[in-house]
């Protein structure tokens, strides 16, 4: 945790916090804080700034906070991604969070199996708490959001054209004629398929509706690799 991200909840006047749970965990056994130290802090979709201890007991830690500095800037990607397994799905989202991602749309697929969509951790608690865990690992406040299409064909012809407008559009594919392209400097949608990437039927669909086909090389990496390595050489802003 490199910063402690507080909402609403937590304020107990304008410069008053309380900390209870994972944060006041963390602040007792990892950083091992104590009273009159000074923490990095931020509001969630608010500013940044630090917290100062007033005190800290075994159920709670109270700060002043300070809040007067902007989060980074979000990039400008759109990521559209097959709902990916259960098992790396907590990881994918703190990476996106981390990464700078806004605005995820989880997909379905061929290769998505139907079990993948029962997982607990699509739940609003489950992935507030992992985008929540990747903000406060980049230092970041602005809290993604996370869209959720269980059919495919409807939402790439009746959603994904309006998604592209304006849009660089991409779909990561490996035997694909293009590299992926660096230092964009422009808003972009990308599509990541699910291990084993999508079937030719749906990289037809989506070029048809505006996606063009990009490739990492000859080498084939799963989802969590591949949604870091990919949003990474899209945007320079990310690393």
């Amino acid at each position: 945790m490199n910063l402690a991200l507080i909402g609403d909840d937590d304020f107990l006047s304008p410069e008053r916090v309380r900390l209870t749970g994972r944060r006041l965990e963390h602040l007792k056994t990892v950083l091992r804080a104590t009273t009159g130290d000074r923490i990095p802090v931020g509001r969630v979709n608010g500013l940044m700034g630090h917290g100062q201890i007033l005190s800290l007991t075994e159920s709670e830690a109270e700060l002043a906070v300070t809040l007067d500095q902007p989060a980074p800037p979000p990039l400008p990607l759109t990521l559209v991604l097959a709902m990916p397994r259960p098992k790396m799905f907590r990881r994918v989202l703190q990476t996106c969070a981390a990464l700078g991602v806004k605005d995820l749309w989880l997909i379905n697929s061929y290769k998505v199996e139907k079990s993948f969509w029962q997982t607990p951790w699509l739940s609003d608690e489950n992935l507030q708490e992992n985008l929540t865990l990747g903000l406060e690992q980049a230092k970041d406040t602005l809290m993604p959001t996370v869209h959720i299409r269980k059919l495919f064909k409807p939402f790439v012809e009746d959603e994904l054209p309006a998604l592209i407008a304006g849009k660089q559009a991409l779909v990561a594919h490996p035997g694909t004629d293009r590299p992926c392209p660096t230092h964009l400097n422009q808003p972009a949608l990308l599509c990541i398929g699910p291990e084993g990437g999508f079937t030719p039927y749906e990289v037809g669909k989506l070029a048809e509706a505006g996606c063009q086909g990009v490739h990492l090389g000859p080498r084939i990496l799963r989802v969590e690799t591949a949604v870091p390595v990919l949003v990474s050489r899209l945007f320079d802003a990310c690393v």
